[in-house]
Parts: C-alpha cells; sequence; structure tokens
C-alpha cells in the first residue's frame, strides 16, 4: 500500500481488517467505559464505533449500593458489535459467568475449594452461585448425614469442592460433604493423636446398637461395645444407656491409622473376678439367678459380673438329650454347685444335679444285687429290653437275659411296650449309670438244677421237638432242656443218617457226649449210644473166635437189651 496516496483498494483493505478485529472480539469479555445512564440502563463505551447498553441490576451490589458512576471501567460480555437498533450488546452476567469458568477451572485443575451459596433447590439437589457461574449440588453432597431442614444452608457463602466440569454443556457439579469430611478428618486427626490408652474421658452416647454403643468424645466417635460397658452379662446397650447421656469412659485401644478408637466403662471399676477361686470353692453350693438359656445349657449369675456355666449334661441325673430351657427358665433362683473354676479363661463350671441326691445311689442302697423289681417296658433295642423303676431311672434286660433255654431275639418279641414286668437286680453301677436285670434269673437255672443227675455219659431219652434238615431239636423228658443232634450223630450206619426218618413228638434213647455247666451246653448222639452198646456186646459175649458172627453177637446183645426194655 503506498502511505502517500492511497488507493480506493487500500481503504477497502482497511475497512476489511478493521472489521474483521471486530468481528474477532464478539463472544469474549472486552473491558468498557460508563459514559452515562438512560433509566435503570448503564451506556457502555467498549472502543466500538457503537456503544451499549446493559441494566444496570447485573452489575448487582455495586448499583444497588449507588457505587455505580459514569467513568467507571467495567468488563462486559459483547454478544454482538450490532443489533438491529445500530447498538453493540453486551452482558454484564455473562462477562461475570466467563470469569467464573476460568477461575473455577484453574481451581478445579489445583484441586482448590471455591466459595459459593446455595439459592435454589431443584430435582434431586440444588443449585450454587459460584460468583456468576451456577453449579448443581447433589441431595447426597449436602452433608455428612442426611439433613432435613436445607434453610440455615441457603444464601450464605460457604466453601464448595468441585467434582465435574463441562463447560460445553455449562454443567458444575460441587459438594459441600467433602468439604466437611476433610474438616472432620483433620480434626478426627488431632484429637486421635491427643488420646492415649488408658485415658479416661467423658463422652456423649451419639448412636446403640444391637453391639454396643458409639460414643461422641468431641469430633470424633469411640465404640463402647457391650461387652465391655459392665462387668455382668448385658443383653442389650439400651438396658443401661440412652441417647445423649453422658457417660464416662476409658481408652482401651487406639488405631492411629484407621482412627478406630474402643472404650470401656467396666474398666472403671474393680475386676470381680479378681481372687474368684477362693470366693467361689470347688463344691461349695450357691444360689444364683439364670440369666441366659442356650441349647448347651444355662448361665447363672452368682453374683454381678460374675456367672457360671451349667452344661446340658449336668442339669438331671435321668433327662437326658432335652432342652436346658424345659428343666430352669430364666430368671429362676437356682441352687448350684462349683465344679470348676478358670480364673484365666473367666470360666466357672457349675452342676445343678449335683445338689440332689443321685438317684442311682439311692436305687442301689434301696434295692441291692439279687433283690426282685418291678417296673414298666419302656423300650425295646435290639440288644435287650429297658424297663422304667423307681427314682425316674432305667433298668436293662440283656437278650441273652431273658431266657435260660430260648433265643433272646425270639423272646424279645413277646414284650410290648407298656407291660409290667419283674425282674432280678443283677447289678448297679453308679458310675456309669447303668442298672442290669435279668428276667429268666426269677425262674431258677434249669442247667444247674439238672447238673446232679445229667453228666457226660449218661443215657436220656429225647423227644423231638423239631425236624431241620441237617439234624434233630430235642428235648430231654424229666428236664427243662434241650439239644440239637446233629446229622452225623443221628446213627451209627451212615444209611441211618436221615432227620426225615423222625417225627415230631418220637421218643428214643441217646447218650450224654458233652455237658459243660458252666458254658451251659449239652450234646447228645444216637450214634454214641449205638456204638457203647455194640462195645458192650462184645465185651459181654466175648471174641468172634467161635464161629458165631459179629451179627449174631450183637443181635443177641440187642434181644437181650429189648428184654430188659420189656422187663422195666
Amino acid at each position: 500500500m503506498n502511505a502517500t496516496n492511497p488507493t480506493r483498494e487500500d481503504f477497502a483493505a482497511l475497512l476489511e481488517e478493521s472489521l474483521s478485529a471486530t468481528d474477532m472480539l464478539e463472544g469474549t469479555v472486552v473491558k468498557g467505559k460508563i459514559v452515562g445512564f438512560e433509566k435503570d440502563l448503564a451506556v457502555i463505551d467498549v472502543g466500538l464505533k457503537v456503544e451499549g447498553r446493559v441494566p444496570a441490576k447485573e452489575f448487582g451490589a455495586r448499583a444497588r449500593n449507588g457505587e455505580l458512576n459514569v467513568g467507571d471501567e467495567v468488563e462486559v460480555y459483547l454478544e454482538r458489535i450490532e443489533n438491529a437498533l445500530g447498538e453493540a450488546v453486551l452482558s454484564r452476567d455473562k462477562a461475570r459467568r466467563e470469569e467464573s469458568w476460568v477461575r473455577l477451572e484453574a481451581a478445579f485443575e489445583k484441586n482448590e475449594k471455591v466459595t459459593g451459596q446455595i439459592f435454589n433447590q431443584v430435582k434431586g439437589g440444588f443449585t450454587v452461585d459460584l460468583d456468576g457461574a451456577v453449579a448443581f449440588l447433589p441431595r447426597s453432597q449436602v452433608d455428612i448425614r442426611p439433613v432435613r431442614d436445607v434453610g440455615p444452608l441457603m444464601h450464605t457463602p460457604q466453601p464448595f469442592q468441585i467434582l465435574k466440569m463441562d463447560k460445553r454443556r455449562g454443567n458444575i457439579v460441587v459438594s459441600r460433604r467433602v468439604v466437611l469430611e476433610e474438616s472432620r478428618a483433620e480434626q478426627r486427626q488431632e484429637l486421635v493423636q491427643s488420646l492415649e490408652e488408658g485415658q479416661v474421658i467423658e463422652g456423649v452416647v451419639k448412636n446403640i446398637t444391637d453391639y454396643g454403643a458409639f460414643v461422641d468424645l468431641g469430633g470424633i466417635d469411640g465404640l463402647l461395645h457391650v461387652t465391655d460397658i459392665a462387668w455382668r452379662r448385658i443383653n442389650h446397650p439400651s438396658e443401661v444407656l440412652s441417647i445423649g447421656e453422658t457417660v464416662k469412659v476409658q481408652i482401651i485401644r487406639v488405631n492411629q491409622e484407621t482412627h478406630r478408637i474402643s472404650l470401656g466403662m467396666k474398666q472403671l471399676e474393680a475386676d470381680p473376678w479378681d481372687g474368684i477361686e477362693a470366693k467361689y470353692p470347688v463344691n461349695a453350693k450357691f444360689t444364683g439367678r439364670v440369666t441366659n438359656i442356650t441349647d448347651y445349657g444355662a448361665f447363672v449369675e452368682l453374683e454381678p459380673g460374675i456367672e457360671g456355666l451349667i452344661h446340658v449334661s449336668e442339669m438331671s441325673w435321668t433327662k437326658k438329650n432335652i432342652h436346658p430351657g424345659k428343666i430352669v427358665s430364666t430368671s429362676q433362683e437356682v441352687e448350684v454347685m462349683i465344679l470348676e473354676v478358670d480364673a484365666t479363661k473367666r470360666r466357672i463350671s457349675l452342676g445343678l444335679k449335683q445338689t440332689l441326691d443321685n438317684p442311682w445311689s439311692v436305687f442301689a442302697d434301696a434295692h441291692p444285687v439279687g433283690s426282685v423289681v418291678e417296673g414298666e417296658v419302656k423300650n425295646k433295642t435290639e440288644f435287650g429290653l429297658f424297663i422304667g423303676l423307681d427314682g425316674d431311672v432305667d433298668g436293662m434286660v440283656h437278650l441273652s437275659d431273658l431266657d435260660w433255654n430260648r433265643p433272646g431275639e425270639q423272646v424279645i418279641e413277646e414284650f410290648r411296650k407298656g407291660d409290667m414286668v419283674k425282674a432280678q437286680v443283677l447289678d448297679v453301677d453308679v458310675d456309669k449309670e447303668r442298672i442290669s436285670l435279668g428276667i429268666k434269673q426269677l425262674g431258677g437255672d434249669p442247667f444247674a438244677e439238672a447238673s446232679g443227675e445229667l453228666h457226660r455219659g449218661a443215657v436220656v431219652t429225647c423227644e423231638v421237638t423239631e425236624v431241620k434238615e441237617n439234624g434233630l431239636e430235642v428235648s430231654v423228658v424229666g428236664s427243662d432242656l434241650s439239644a440239637f443232634i446233629r446229622r452225623g450223630e443221628l446213627a451209627r450206619d451212615r444209611s441211618e443218617q436221615r432227620p426225615e426218618r423222625f417225627a415230631v413228638g418220637e421218643k428214643f434213647d441217646a447218650r450224654i457226649t458233652q455237658f459243660d455247666k458252666k458254658a451251659r451246653r449239652m450234646a447228645v448222639s444216637i450214634k454214641a449210644l449205638e456204638v457203647a452198646e455194640e462195645k458192650e456186646a462184645i465185651a459181654q459175649f466175648g471174641s468172634t473166635d467161635s464161629g458165631a458172627s459179629l451179627g449174631d453177637i450183637l443181635g443177641a446183645a440187642l434181644n437181650k437189651a429189648r428184654e430188659n426194655d420189656d422187663e422195666e
């Protein structure tokens, strides 16, 4: 361009450059000067060929307090250089908003807190004025705990933490809760560092749960566990504490990292377990109150802070496998015996049945061995009968003591529950709580009664009671004894060793080959009798040298035996 003689093209280029520069100012914050006022509008010159007008109220407190004057420099947002009226379109609000976004973005990057005011309630939370920029405060981020009344927080300048920013969408999310938590964490850190284990301080009960109570120690909470409230058993903390109550507690443990504090109240009182063994000697009897009942026993309070356990096995001499609640009840006064004291584990074992007479000892004194008792059949098992006896005790009749001759598995089927039976006392073991009874002993032992007449080698008359494939079941005539003759003992001649040639009720003679009184065993044999008779015949008639055959000799012997039988 020629500076001395500018051409028409030069003027066109300058105008285009000027217009391009001003166009670039649109959508930015520019500085201007107030040149006058028209009613509620401030006339502002921003260095353009036209002026703009901005409502005075957009200048906030300066306008309200009369501090806005001609000549004041202000920053405004240039929306358009010229509108249809030939004026610049300016906005102080948008200028403040742009300035705020710049400051807020810087604070967000540095993770710094910003100041704002809650000015309106919307769905899901509140709106906050951050000096021109509007942010959203979710309801969950208002306070550490839910706030019912937000009124006192409205229109009050207070710090917030920016959680999220999106300038393109114009979204800002802030939190007041984060600020409170950080402040509280700092206070907690200072308070925790000032606390020492063993220190005694006062606090206020803030909350009560099933497992304990939370106590406010002046900015930080400590847990007072239910087991540390008192030496005695407490089922629920609400029994002795109430919310808002001031209590004196001792610091038991302090965790500097997690800020967890364990408190105790019972530690401020003397430990009732000191010298407990001398106070409650073993085998001594005391009266206590049932405080708790479980499946395995009942707890009895001997004094405040001292409890012992009556195990279910120590509750009754005779009631086995029964719930403790059917023997004792809560708050019941009971007499108990000290069975064991363990001061280290803070345990006392108690006995309830030991305060009563042992029914097994009472039975043994009243019914010595050999005496006869009567009772009801309580149960039938695979090994015997259980009979209810005096003193609520049971005695057992083993299968082997039901009958002298018949097997117990057969005899027990003749008994029914509820039958009244008599039995003889065979043995009483007090320590093992066992009573042995016998029913067959009431009738006497047939083996013992017959032992004088019967012996090995004796000849007896037998009667067939049952024919089996492998032999005969027989009874000995004239006694209550029975025996079994095996197939091989039915005859000397193998061809005659057939059980089917005998019939039930048939009688014959046989020789006793075994008679064991101790083992209660007797064996008889037809074969042994025939062999014995053969030997006797040979001895009587001599050898067979005379020419007589063995058959002749045996025939003569048998004929003589039959003649003797006929004479008898």
